[in-house]
């Protein structure tokens, strides 16, 4: 049984170990395969999407801010016919509804007059905060940038202004121009982003600053907040486009970053490889749960297979297969045990040993097929003239032999006769011979110091005895 089970066990742990083994070699080949595809496909072609999004969100709005700075309707109404305020506000309120821009602007050097599509707003004032964006420009060395701020005469949302410098022809600066967005439209791009490609995307200018990002996602404020990423400050701030893994808190990261000179500006696309590889970890638990239920399950298939075929083996192994009577094997082992018993305590112990008479002749005369339905019926017999606490089995060929257990040889005697009288006068027997069967009898009782052989030759020659006193009887010895 240990021999059994243990093997069962072994089979239960090479397939688990198998399953989970084809498991783990699985999720590291698509792990990998994963970390590659994002690195060599998924980021490079979310980044090129991504780029087309921005070219046609925020880099149209700065061709359409710079078309305007170079329009010389704009230059010549600056120079020449800014007391014309109809005519300029017409000028950009056409813009901003050809173009769906949430707003267009002009600011005039000379006058300092700030306009939109609604004609003038304000005059300029350095001491006015609210202009200050228009006097740090002027400072910038640049001749565009993307400001974000709140203007009261606008809406009083944050709006992001791409802002242009208008040059007279001796390249003095006459004015700015530019239209603006609101920077809650550019949120839901980004926002987008995030939820579509899982990605965080944001934009840095040469000096590191985090110009255009996510609000309330993305805390970064310069490349410096993030000392892991900053120490990549070369690649990131590179005209040409880059990819840069790094580590941060546990957490292993990709960084596409791609340059976009429209924008004077440097696209990042930030993609956490945990976001993209949290399938593979969740099919890879799944199937570990799986194999385990798996091999539970076949485990469990196997125990009630060994069970039953074990159950079979023993069967045959203990029971004669033409009759279901015990065989000699388990009877000798039984009666053994009874014999040791005996020695210690003198019991009531009666064995009988019986064949059927001229069993040959039946054989002979009708085959071999009605001698084994003579021994199934003599074994029916026998079963309903023994008690559960007796021993019986089919000794061989046409024998049998009983061990009565707790019964003096006198009840004994009357039992043999009983049975040899019902194997006698049996109807079925007679149907299948024709005549009735009949059956010798011998009877002996067990002693101290018995043992197996002595028994079994006392009471084989008992037999022998009514065998040869005529047959049909039960002989003591």
């Amino acid at each position: 049984m240990n021999t059994r089970y243990r093997i069962v066990f072994i089979i239960a742990f090479l397939l688990l170990a198998l399953s989970v083994s084809l498991s783990v070699v699985n999720y590291s080949i698509t792990l990998a395969s994963t970390q590659k595809q994002l690195k060599n496909s998924s980021l490079p072609l979310s980044t090129d999407n991504i780029y087309t999004e921005i070219q046609k969100h925020i880099i149209q709005p700065d061709l359409v801010a710079s078309m305007m700075a170079q329009d010389t309707f704009l230059k010549d109404w600056l120079i020449n016919r800014e007391e014309d305020g109809k005519s300029i506000a017409e000028y950009l309120d056409s813009i901003k509804n050809r173009y769906g821009m949430f707003t267009t602007f002009l600011a005039s050097e000379r006058t300092r007059n700030y306009y939109t599509s609604k004609g003038f707003i304000e005059k300029m004032d350095e001491k006015n905060p609210t202009n200050n964006w228009y006097f740090s420009f002027k400072q910038f060395p640049d001749s565009h940038e993307i400001n974000l701020d709140y203007n009261e005469h606008i809406d009083n949302s944050m709006i992001m202004f791409i802002n242009h410098k208008i040059f007279d022809s001796n390249y003095h600066m006459i004015g700015a121009t530019g239209i603006g967005l609101k920077i809650s439209y550019v949120d839901e791009m980004l926002k987008r982003f995030r939820i579509d490609y899982k990605f965080n995307v944001f934009f840095v200018n040469k000096n590191g600053d985090n110009v255009l990002y996510e609000r309330g996602i993305n805390k970064l404020k310069n490349l410096k907040d993030n000392t892991e990423l900053y120490s990549f400050e070369d690649q990131i701030l590179a005209k040409e486009n880059n990819l840069i893994r790094y580590s941060k808190d546990g957490e292993e990261y990709l960084v596409s970053s791609k340059f976009v000179p429209e924008l004077d500006l440097h696209l990042l696309v930030e993609a956490k490889i945990s976001d993209f590889t949290h399938d593979v970890i969740h099919t890879f638990y799944l199937n570990l749960l799986l194999s385990l239920i798996i091999s539970i399950i076949i485990v469990i298939i196997i125990l009630i297979l060994i069970k039953r075929y074990n159950s079979k083996l023993e069967n045959l192994a203990n029971n004669d297969e033409l009759t279901g009577l015990p065989n000699r094997r388990i009877f000798d082992d039984k009666l053994k045990q009874v014999i040791l018993l005996n020695d210690r305590k003198l019991l009531d112990v009666s064995v009988l040993f019986f064949d059927i008479d001229d069993f040959k002749k039946i054989n002979d005369s009708f085959g071999h097929n009605v001698g084994d339905e003579v021994l199934k019926r003599i074994a029916v017999i026998m079963k309903e003239n023994v008690r559960e606490s007796d021993l019986f089995a089919r000794w061989g060929g046409e024998e049998f032999i009983f061990a009565f257990i707790d019964s003096s040889l006198e009840n004994s005697e009357i039992i043999a006769e009983k049975l040899r009288k019902s194997i006698e006068s049996d109807k079925e027997l007679h149907a299948l011979t024709n005549y009735n069967v009949t059956c010798s009898f011998g009877l002996t009782s067990l002693k101290q110091k018995d043992t197996l052989e002595s028994v079994l030759k006392r009471v084989d020659k008992a037999l022998y005895e009514a065998k040869g006193s005529g047959k049909n009887r039960v002989i003591i010895s």
